[in-house]
C-alpha cells in the first residue's frame, strides 16, 4: 500500500489519514520531528489531526472537489512529455507574455491557452508568463490568494491540463514561466495553520502574520515552499518562476530564503541539464536581489523594474497621483535615467515613501531588470482596471512599444497589450464564503472612495460580468487599428531578435536626448536610433548621425540629413552612419 506521511507538529496525540470514508493510524516518525508516515490505500485522502475534522494535504498534488476538499495522488511519470529532449533557454535576450488562464480565452482553460499559442508564436515571444494556477476557492479569480501551493485550479484543467499546455508550448519553442506566491496563502481554504507553524507573528504583512521563514519551526516550513517550487520545475518542466512580492517575505536569518531557493533552482538545473531560473518582483530597488551569491547576493536571474514602468506610463498618460508623483516631474528625464541607469531610485528621494530610497543597479546587466508598458498589476490595480488603449491614442501606445522593445532590459507584454485590446481586466473574485465576498467588495470600493472614485463606479468583483469584462476579445485582431498596433509589435520583437544592438543590455552603452517641454526623445542603441514624438506636432528630431534608412516606423517618417521627422504621436527605429 502507498506510504502517507504529512508534517503536523501541531498533533498532540493522533494522527490519521481517512481514504473513503475508513481512517487509518500514522505513526510518529522518530528520526524527522513533527512528522507523521503510515500506509494506507489508494484514492482520495485527508488527513484527521486528534480526531478533527478532515483536512487536505499540505503538499496535495490535486484538489479535484476544491482546496477544502480531499486531495488525490498524482502520477508524475504517468504523463507522456512529447517534447523528448527538449533542453529549454535561458533567459537573457528573450521576449516575455504575461497570460492569465481564466480571461486570455471565454473558455478560460490551458487547453484554450494552448489552442492560442501559434498567435504567440508569429507575434515572436520567447516565454509565456502563466499568473498563478494554484487553487482558490470558487472559479474564477487572479490567483494570488491561491491555497495547495503544491496543486493546480481544477477549473483551469488541474495537473494534467497544466502539463498539455506546457507540452504544447514546448513543441511550438516557447518556453513557460509559472507565476508563484510565497510570501502569503489566501484567507480561504488556507488549512496549514491547523498542522504547524507556517506563519509567525514575528513580522506582519500586509496579508497578516508573516510566513514563517525565520521563527522556530521555520526549516520544514523553508522546505515546504522550496518543494513546492521544484516541483513546478521538475513535475511540470516549467522553465522559470516568477515569485511575487519578494519584499514581502520576511526573514532574518542569515542565509535568506531567496538565497536558499536560487542555490536549489540551480542545483536542479544541473541534475536536469536545463537552464532554470527565477524572477522577483521587489519594490526595494536593490541589486542584491540578482546579485551573485557568492558576492553576498541572492542569485536571482531578474527583476521586474516598476521605476522604468513608471517612468514611461508618467510620460504617455500625465499622470502624477501616488507613486507617479516623482517620475511626473520630468518623465523624459525619468525614462531617460531609467534606461542608462536601470533604477530611477538608486539612493535618491522617494517623495512616496517619504524617504530616500534604493542603491545603484550595475550599468551591465540590464537584462536583470523587466521592462514593461503595461502588467496585471499596473492595469487591474486601477479602479476601473482600464487599459492604456482606453485612454490613448494607438500612436502613443506604438511609441511606448518603440521603448520597451528596444530597450536594454528583458521586455514582458501583457496580454492583449499587442494589439491595444479594448477589453478592460478588473480585479475579479469568486469568494465562497459570503462575509469575505462582501468585505472584499466593500474594502475595494472603499479604497477608491478615498481617491475621489465614487463607490457604484468601481466594479463588484464578485459579479460574474466583472470577469466577463475582462476575457480577451480576439475578434478585434481583424479590425483596425488593432492590426496596425499588431504588426508593430511584431516587427519590434523581429527587430529585437534579429538587430543585437537593439537588445544590447549594457546600460552605460545606451544614451539618450530629450526635450521633455516638446515631448521628444530618442535613444541612441549603436547605429540605432529610436525617435519618438510624443508632441502635438510634426517636429525633426536630431540623430547625432547621417541617417541611413528608417528600418520601421508607426506614423509619418521621414529621414532629413541628420534628423527624423516624426508626426505626432509618431516612433521610428532609424539605422545611421
Amino acid at each position: 500500500m502507498p506510504v502517507r506521511e504529512v508534517w503536523a507538529p501541531h498533533a498532540v496525540s493522533r494522527v490519521q489519514v481517512e481514504v473513503d470514508g475508513v481512517a487509518h493510524e500514522l505513526d510518529r516518525c522518530a528520526d524527522r520531528d513533527g512528522w507523521w508516515s503510515g500506509e494506507a490505500p489508494g484514492g482520495d485522502y485527508a488527513f484527521r489531526l486528534d480526531d478533527g475534522p478532515p483536512l487536505p494535504d499540505p503538499r496535495s498534488a490535486r484538489q479535484p472537489h476544491g482546496p477544502d476538499g480531499p486531495s488525490r495522488p498524482v502520477d508524475h511519470t504517468a504523463f507522456h512529455w512529447s517534447e523528448t529532449g527538449r533542453q529549454g533557454r535561458a533567459l537573457p535576450g528573450a521576449v516575455l507574455y504575461e497570460l492569465h488562464v481564466g480571461t486570455f480565452t471565454t473558455r478560460g482553460t490551458f487547453d484554450a491557452a494552448a489552442e492560442r499559442l501559434d498567435h504567440l508564436v508569429e507575434l515572436g515571444v520567447d516565454f509565456v508568463e502563466l499568473m498563478p494556477v494554484c487553487p482558490f476557492p470558487g472559479r474564477h479569480g487572479w490567483g494570488y490568494d491561491g491555497v495547495s501551493l503544491w496543486a493546480v485550479h481544477e477549473p483551469y484543467g488541474g495537473p494534467e491540463g497544466l502539463k498539455r499546455f506546457v507540452d504544447a508550448a514546448h513543441r511550438k519553442g516557447l518556453g513557460v514561466i509559472l507565476d508563484v506566491v510565497h510570501n502569503h496563502l489566501g484567507p480561504s481554504g488556507n488549512h496549514l495553520p491547523a498542522y504547524g507553524p507556517y506563519f509567525t507573528d514575528r513580522h506582519h504583512t500586509p496579508w497578516g502574520s508573516a510566513v514563517n521563514l525565520d521563527a522556530p519551526g521555520s526549516d520544514e516550513v523553508r522546505a515546504y515552499l522550496i518543494g513546492s517550487a521544484l516541483a513546478w520545475l521538475r513535475d511540470y518542466r516549467i522553465d522559470g518562476l516568477r515569485l511575487d512580492a519578494v519584499h514581502a517575505l520576511a526573514d532574518d536569518r542569515a542565509v535568506h530564503f531567496l538565497e536558499e531557493l536560487s542555490h536549489e533552482v540551480d542545483t536542479l538545473a544541473v541534475t536536469t541539464n536545463r537552464p532554470l531560473f527565477l524572477i522577483a518582483e521587489s519594490d526595494l530597488n536593490t541589486p542584491r536581489t540578482t546579485a551573485p551569491r557568492e558576492a553576498g547576493g541572492q542569485g536571482l536571474a531578474a527583476q521586474w523594474s516598476d521605476d522604468f514602468h513608471h517612468a514611461l506610463h508618467c510620460a504617455l498618460t500625465g499622470e502624477s497621483q501616488g507613486y507617479y508623483g516623482d517620475f511626473a516631474r520630468a518623465p523624459l528625464a525619468a525614462v531617460a535615467r531609467t534606461l542608462t541607469r536601470g533604477f530611477f531610485h538608486d539612493g535618491t528621494w522617494s517623495s512616496f515613501r517619504g524617504r530616500s530610497h534604493g542603491r545603484p543597479f550595475p550599468t551591465g546587466e540590464g537584462h536583470r531588470l523587466l521592462g514593461y508598458l503595461q502588467t496585471h498589476d499596473q492595469v487591474g490595480n486601477r479602479a476601473l482596471g482600464d487599459r492604456l488603449s482606453t485612454t490613448l491614442p494607438v500612436g502613443r501606445l506604438a511609441c511606448g512599444a518603440a521603448l520597451v522593445l528596444t530597450s536594454p532590459f528583458t521586455p514582458m507584454l501583457f496580454m492583449g497589450e499587442e494589439w491595444g485590446a479594448a477589453t478592460p481586466w478588473q480585479y475579479f473574485t469568486d469568494h465562497t464564503d459570503p462575509d469575505l465576498a462582501e468585505a472584499v467588495r466593500r474594502g475595494r470600493r472603499r479604497e477608491f472612495a478615498e481617491h475621489g472614485w465614487a463607490a457604484e463606479a468601481v466594479p463588484d468583483p464578485q459579479e460574474p460580468a466583472t470577469v466577463l469584462r475582462s476575457v480577451l476579445d480576439w475578434t478585434e485582431l481583424r479590425r483596425a487599428p488593432h492590426t496596425e498596433l499588431l504588426s508593430w509589435y511584431r516587427t519590434l520583437v523581429r527587430l529585437r531578435h534579429e538587430r543585437p544592438e537593439l537588445a544590447d543590455p549594457d546600460l552605460g552603452a545606451v544614451r539618450v536626448e530629450y526635450e521633455e517641454a516638446a515631448g521628444r526623445l530618442v535613444v541612441h542603441r549603436g547605429p540605432y536610433r529610436v525617435a519618438v514624438n510624443l508632441g502635438p506636432a510634426e517636429a525633426a528630431l536630431p540623430l547625432g548621425a547621417a541617417g541611413r534608412e528608417v528600418v520601421a516606423a508607426f506614423g509619418p517618417a521621414a529621414l532629413d540629413g541628420t534628423s527624423v521627422r516624426l508626426g505626432p504621436d509618431a516612433a521610428a527605429v532609424v539605422l545611421t552612419g
